[in-house]
């Protein structure tokens, strides 16, 4: 068994690593740039939500709040007759990506600490680099991937856009598992 905190390094470096790939990802590669479509009058839109007022939230139109609700004739209209949306809607701001790329780092570090005690707890120190890049990069994967694909699921996330970002969490994965692999201890 190998601790956590002997695994520090490859902790931090494997977020490091990652958080300068995912710029790679969303910054230059762009294969992100389709993710979300540009809707047709979107000043119009903007221009009538504002006068509603709507608080920063997540929401789904039509909504009920019972399942016996979800039953109701005039519920099934509206869900029939459509759009159905569901939206998120954020307080207006400058663009500003601090906070965010704070978070993503934070993230990207628990991850690791993940990656570290599944590995820890399956390996002993000196362990060959393939079994800790496999039990690592593993961890990483379900970490960074496994998990979107309920939005596709339940949300109706658009799937092309899942599987781009889950590739990411692929790519993400086997460097973390590469940097645990290199700073092993007893390597």
């Amino acid at each position: 068994m190998v601790t956590i905190l002997s695994l520090w390094i490859p902790i931090l470096l494997s977020a490091v690593v990652v958080f300068f790939a995912s710029f790679v990802a969303h910054m230059l590669l762009k294969h992100h740039k389709n993710d979300f479509k540009i809707l047709p009058n979107e000043d119009g839109l903007l221009d009538a939500m504002r006068k509603l007022d709507i608080a920063p939230g997540d929401y789904l139109v039509p909504c009920v709040k019972s399942m016996k609700e979800m039953k109701s004739p005039e519920f099934i209209e509206k869900r029939t007759k459509g759009p159905v949306v569901i939206m998120t809607v954020l307080r207006g701001a400058p663009p500003s990506m601090g906070r965010e790329l704070s978070l993503w780092f934070l993230y990207c570090v628990i991850v690791g600490v993940f990656a570290a005690y599944v590995s820890g707890r399956a390996l002993t120190a000196g362990a060959p680099y393939l079994q800790v890049m496999r039990f690592a990069g593993v961890t990483a994967f379900a970490c960074y991937s496994m998990a979107l694909l309920q939005n596709s699921i339940w949300y109706k996330r658009n799937l092309a856009a899942t599987l781009r970002t889950m590739f990411d969490g692929l790519v993400y994965a086997l460097l973390t598992g590469g940097v645990f692999g290199c700073f092993w201890p007893g390597r």
